[in-house]
């Protein structure tokens, strides 16, 4: 072999590399991406099996859910607001958890700012409030509406709407604290100081720099307190009193029979919570 030859095959094993050794299929690769999907199925088939079946026609005299497939229908989206009772209690719950998201969503905002920029003893029990709410996440919710209805009745306050709002604030102020926090973990106060040498005052500087780079945690918290708030029953049975939320009133009609509205309003809520979801992702990817 020629210097030129032996050149060019040394160029040619170096740009091909080092011989790659095959390498088997390593069982993880497998059972972690199939258990996974395992889990999803699971936490889904029963939404999957109210949306199939808010489409099922009922063949009997009552107006029940039967989960015998009868065939394909429309009648029940048609007629969503047939029954008095569930319409109203439905509607109830969406200005509920609408007034409770709101006011969790401020007040545990303000409180996360609190806790993460001040420090005793300018913040004196600060380490007490931390506890009380993860105390408040942690407590069984047969306590909380056991305890919340003793105050109401200790302080003659008739049960109804704002003994649901201010029940359903108490249990969301510190999911949406806490998740407004572990936004702020890594936020950079320099950003404002520099706003502030800018001539940007208190409340400039929050709007234009603090507000927007902490929204996706907010947006966060906002919908964990929606979802609580639409989807409690224990605590809302202790206290609704003559206001009957909707998850209250499904109990209630489990006795008689479900009417097939039920699927078709529990369809629509879980279709606004992914266009929610899928909102708050958008704008979560939006912010640096």
């Amino acid at each position: 072999m020629t210097a030129l030859a032996r050149a060019e095959a040394a160029e040619a094993a170096r740009r091909d590399g080092p011989p790659r050794r095959r390498r088997g299929v390593r069982p993880g690769r497998v059972i972690l991406p199939v258990y996974s999907w395992l889990v999803i199925a699971y936490l889904v088939f029963p939404i999957a099996v109210m949306i199939v079946y808010s489409f099922n026609r009922v063949t009997r005299g009552l107006q029940q859910v039967s989960f015998a497939w009868n065939g394909f229908t429309l009648q029940w989206y048609r007629q969503w607001n047939a029954v008095p009772g569930l319409t109203s209690s439905f509607w109830l719950t969406i200005r509920l958890a609408i007034a409770a998201t709101v006011v969790a969503t401020v007040l545990g905002t303000l409180l996360a700012l609190a806790l993460v920029r001040y420090r005793p003893p300018r913040f004196r029990g600060k380490t007490l409030v931390e506890q009380v709410l993860f105390l408040n996440i942690a407590a069984p919710e047969i306590v909380m509406g056991a305890s919340l209805l003793g105050l109401f009745v200790t302080i003659n306050l008739a049960r109804g709407f704002l003994t649901l709002l201010l029940s359903h604030v108490a249990f969301s102020i510190a999911y949406v604290a806490v998740t407004v926090r572990a936004r702020m973990a890594g936020f950079d106060r320099s950003l404002e100081e520099a706003a502030a040498d800018l001539g940007a005052n208190a409340w400039v500087t929050f709007r234009k720099i603090t507000l927007p780079l902490i929204m996706p945690g907010i947006l966060a918290g906002a919908l964990m307190a929606f979802a609580l708030s639409v989807d409690d029953f224990v605590t809302s049975n202790f206290v609704s009193g003559s206001a009957v939320p909707f998850p209250v009133w499904v109990y209630g009609a489990t006795r008689v029979g479900i009417p097939p509205q039920v699927f078709v309003f529990g369809s629509a809520i879980f279709m606004v919570g992914i266009c929610c979801a899928l909102a708050s992702i958008v704008v979560s990817r939006r912010q640096p």
